[in-house]
């Protein structure tokens, strides 16, 4: 704060990014005040999702580096911006990569969380002014989701955070800021998952396995777990998956004739995990016909074109995709978080590894080996 009292540019460590694929450097950066209707946040615990690091990786958005990853954060409001009467210094928020401003033709629809003033910015800027909030000897930094939670401190919107019970462990509660959130949303909200019905699962990290959460509490009487990693198995079990496939012990035959054959003509439900827009295909051919429904949640790493036979749609089938597991955010993730905190929600078995902030780049060749399913961050505090 100024001798005003009012917020000023602060300056900490940011894990920066300067190329895609490039190791991140801890880096001393300017972090500017909360503009109106923004909030600064003292970044407490980040967890390392899967869509960080294929946008790492990625070259297709070279012209966006340097640049600030992490979107999956819990952490405690610093200062707020002129017009922000929803937040006061101290509160505890998670941070959100998709917004609700509340007054777009999305937000007050009911049918969508799609907001149209702060959905998922791909500029690597904020929505406001389309300019960054973080700098280096004058050098902008680009941000990531509006979010950029490998920081200490990020500014994001207000309408990109939400208040959370401050009784709820932030390194644990971090996780629905994306991942568990939009598995247990695609089971509810999208696919609307009913007693009794049979559901496929193509990929069990995070997201896979919080769908596999979600179908387990709406009683689906089988859930079937594919993925190339044996030991995702045992982990599957524990939220709610009977049987395992592994496509590497299937002899040659096609994933979607496996599934057909255990299921009795094709599943109810299958959600695509993965980011693989070529699983999405084998997905709908593992739906029953008539009415099976496919939901495609993951990042594609490349292709984004998704190509399928008419037929399988012609036939009763349905593809639908989800964002963030449909969830209002501002409304309805404070919910998550209070049935988690009545132990009525799996999270704490999805945390594999805890590492400090200087140890950031140990988290990404976890995701690269396919090590750890969440690597939670803890900031310095």
């Amino acid at each position: 704060m100024s001798s005003t009292g009012e917020p000023c540019v602060i300056s900490y460590k940011a894990a920066v990014a300067w190329g895609p694929g490039e190791t991140l450097v801890l880096e001393e950066v300017e972090v500017d005040p909360p503009k109106a209707m923004e909030i600064r946040i003292k970044v407490v615990c980040t967890s390392l999702c899967r869509s960080d690091v294929t946008q790492w990786e990625s070259k297709a958005q070279a012209h966006l580096f340097p640049r600030i990853f992490g979107h999956e954060a819990s952490g405690i409001v610093e200062s707020v911006g002129e017009g922000v009467n929803e937040f006061r210094v101290g509160d505890h928020v998670l941070t959100l990569f998709t917004g609700q401003c509340t007054e777009c033709r999305h937000c007050v629809s009911g049918k969508s969380n799609m907001c149209q003033t702060l959905g998922l910015e791909r500029k690597g800027v904020m929505h406001s002014d389309q300019k960054t909030r973080f700098s280096i000897k004058g050098k902008p930094i680009y941000h990531y989701c509006a979010v950029s939670s490998f920081s200490e401190y990020t500014v994001v919107h207000s309408g990109c955070a939400v208040k959370v019970n401050p009784t709820a462990p932030m390194e644990k509660i971090c996780l629905l800021s994306c991942g568990v959130a939009a598995g247990l949303g695609a089971a509810w909200n999208v696919a609307d998952i009913s007693k009794g019905s049979t559901v496929a699962i193509f990929g069990l990290g995070t997201v896979g396995l919080s769908v596999a959460q979600g179908a387990k509490l709406r009683e689906a009487a089988q859930i079937i777990g594919v993925d190339n990693n044996p030991l995702k198995f045992e982990k599957g079990k524990a939220f709610g998956i009977t049987e395992f496939i592994n496509p590497n012990d299937c002899g040659g035959e096609p994933i979607q004739q496996v599934i057909k054959r255990i299921t009795g003509g094709g599943a109810d439900y299958c959600f695509e995990c993965i980011g693989d827009t070529e699983m999405v295909s084998t997905a709908l051919q593992s739906c029953s016909d008539g009415w099976g429904v496919t939901v495609t949640l993951g990042v594609p790493k490349a292709k984004p074109e998704i190509s399928a036979h008419y037929a399988l749609l012609l036939s009763g089938r349905t593809l639908r995709g989800s964002l963030y597991g449909g969830w209002k955010p501002k409304s309805e993730v404070p919910l998550l978080v209070d049935m988690y905190l009545r132990k009525e929600l799996q999270i704490d078995e999805l945390v594999t590894h805890n590492l400090p902030f200087e140890d950031i780049n140990k988290a990404f060749n976890l995701m690269q080996e396919g090590k750890c399913l969440r690597c939670v961050i803890h900031m310095p505090y």
